[in-house]
């Protein structure tokens, strides 16, 4: 899940003056006049712009108030949407409607005090899909989706004032910086298609998608970092089994690991007791979030067909890999869990086995506590005569961090549509069908909570659970004993929940049984894993010589045999059946 990025409302658009801020009167009213400065805007090569604009404001100086955004404990900020912004002319915010915030949902609830105050726009670009829709939305560019750090986006320079909402004024910002990309841009090219550099087992591979490109209406590209085992000789004989490691948009080398040896991880891939594998993380950020989850979808795109059938032939082709599905393996965890499962679900034809650490919500009758089939509010338990927020992050003792109100409000305010960059908000991109809009169908109300369930039953579609249920006579033999997962009891944002329905569905099957692994530890939250980095790839190695057809010599890559027994969990192995409230 989580480089948790926040969401949005579906705000009225935002008003655009014909004047300067200096000509906007206050009328007893606090209002923030954002102008566009003509020098940031001709560094950017615009005469107009789209998006969305912000205001900020923090009692702290010790940094910009854009970097103290956060769901639990950051500062107040406001957004509402423009068009058509143009050098020298101001967008008003101010309590008007259209203009939405977080915490505080109204600027005049801001309390008299001096504040670092700074103005924030997030530009969009305009997609003409080939699917026939219209949507405007912030393209990425080596950033992964950090919407406040995203380049193309402008801010202003953060200055100190005193404001007293009760007597009223107008305060003027001027976004006087562009954000610019922090990757190499080829001359003449776009961020779109710039590299990392290489090193001597770290490479780079980035493709232009004819899928994607054709999809979105524009040049669309897709990469990825890949790690190469010690000895690697690219005029040698030896193919190597690969580990498609899923998770969050990076640039940093697969594994964390260091040309120089400067980890454990590290010194141990280059010694002789490292089996020798390929490793490939997928680069597909993209202008809903910072990664794609790797299937194609209405709102997203064909993500599934552009990895499997582009750029695997391409690492195919550039690499010495075993191109066939036994010696490919998906792994990751979180975001990276789901994406390795689903990656195995839906293309159970390219890849031999998924080992998924704690997934997102693999079962939608529990998006992390929320059964999007059954319940009537995403926010709060709804009774006759009470309403009970929905926790969405804990700690290990049980403490609230947050509810999922205030993570999908957060996501409102930082923008509408599903255009927040967070998590609630590509959860509905991906599962969603598309909206008349051209925007994914909203499966609640984001003020509310109201849920909409017959937006929420076409989530079926993409609900994994329910797909191998479904699928089982065609899936069953491609997927018995394939998959593997492991989650702590406790997750922080109690996806344990989802994976144990999945057991519970997928323990039922039969003709064949599944064959499924589900390793839980006992009071460990998200990000746990019963094994080290090294010990996986033991795993691995000992999974794929069992799976590579009769007579393949495996001696060029396996390396030493110490692998531990996969059913140990590292703590506690939790049967569901222990744990109580859960749907049957």
């Amino acid at each position: 899940m989580r480089a948790r990025l926040a969401g949005a409302l579906c705000a009225a658009l935002l008003v655009v003056t014909g004047t300067t801020a200096a000509g906007v009167s206050g009328h007893g009213r606090l209002r923030f006049a954002v102008t566009l400065s003509p020098s940031a805007a001709r560094q950017a090569g615009k005469t107009a712009v789209d998006g969305r604009a912000y205001v900020i404001v923090s009692r702290k100086g010790d940094s910009e108030p854009r970097d103290q955004i956060d769901i639990a404990g950051g500062v107040p900020f406001w957004g509402r949407d423009a068009d058509g912004v143009r050098p020298g002319r101001s967008v008003v915010l101010d309590a008007g409607s259209g203009t939405y915030g977080y915490p505080l949902k109204s600027i005049a609830s801001l309390p008299a005090g001096r504040y670092s105050v700074q103005a924030f726009f997030n530009t969009y670009d305009t997609f003409r899909r080939g699917d026939g829709s219209t949507v405007k939305m912030h393209m990425p560019c080596g950033d992964g989706m950090d919407l406040f750090n995203s380049p193309g986006n402008f801010s202003s320079t953060p200055r100190w004032v005193d404001i007293d909402p009760a007597r009223g004024r107008t305060v003027d910002l001027t976004l006087d910086k562009l954000i610019t990309p922090s990757q190499p841009v080829p001359a003449g090219g776009t961020c779109q298609q710039g590299n990392p550099a290489d090193s001597a087992h770290v490479k780079h591979v980035k493709i232009q998608s004819p899928a994607l490109s054709k999809f979105w209406g524009r040049p669309i590209y897709i990469g990825a970092n890949v790690l190469l085992p010690a000895g690697y000789d690219p005029n040698g004989s030896v193919r190597y089994p690969v580990e498609y490691h899923f998770g969050h948009f990076t640039t940093n080398a697969p594994r964390g690991f260091r040309e120089d040896g400067g980890n454990s991880f590290s010194q141990w891939w280059l010694s002789d007791q490292a089996p020798r594998f390929i490793v490939v993380e997928v680069r597909e950020e993209n202008p809903f979030y910072d990664t794609s989850y790797a299937v194609d979808t209405p709102n997203l795109g064909p993500y599934g067909q552009a990895t499997t059938r582009e750029l695997i032939p391409e690492i195919d082709k550039e690499f010495h890999t075993i191109a066939e599905p036994y010696g490919r393996l998906t792994s990751g965890g979180s975001t990276g869990g789901w994406m390795a499962l689903a990656s195995q679900v839906f293309y159970p034809d390219v890849y031999g086995g998924a080992f998924a650490g704690y997934p997102d919500p693999v079962d939608l009758r529990r998006e992390q506590i929320v059964n999007v089939y059954g319940d009537g509010n995403a926010y709060e338990t709804v009774r006759e005569w009470d309403r009970t927020p929905r926790p969405d992050s804990r700690n290990v003792q049980g403490d609230t961090n947050y509810v999922n109100a205030q993570e999908n409000l957060w996501e409102l305010a930082r923008g509408g549509r599903d255009r927040s960059g967070g998590s609630w908000a590509m959860w509905e991109a991906l599962f969603s069908p598309q909206g008349k809009d051209g925007y994914p169908a909203q499966a609640w109300d984001k003020a509310s909570g109201t849920i909409d369930h017959s937006v929420s039953a076409g989530w079926k579609a993409m609900d994994l659970s329910a797909k191998v249920a479904a699928e089982w006579p065609t899936l069953g033999p491609k997927l018995q004993g394939k998959v593997f997962v492991y989650v702590g009891d406790t997750d922080t944002y109690f996806l344990n929940t989802a994976v144990e329905l999945f057991q519970q569905r997928t323990d039922a099957l039969t003709g064949p049984s599944s064959g499924f692994t589900f390793v839980y530890g006992r009071a460990k939250q998200h990000g746990w894993s019963p094994y080290t980095a090294q010990q996986w790839f033991q795993i691995y190695a000992d999974y794929v010589a069992g799976h590579a057809p009769r007579d393949t010599d495996v001696s060029g890559w396996r390396g030493p045999r110490a692998t531990p027994r996969l059913s140990a969990s590292g703590g506690e192995i939790v049967p569901p059946e222990k744990h109580v409230g859960l749907p049957r």
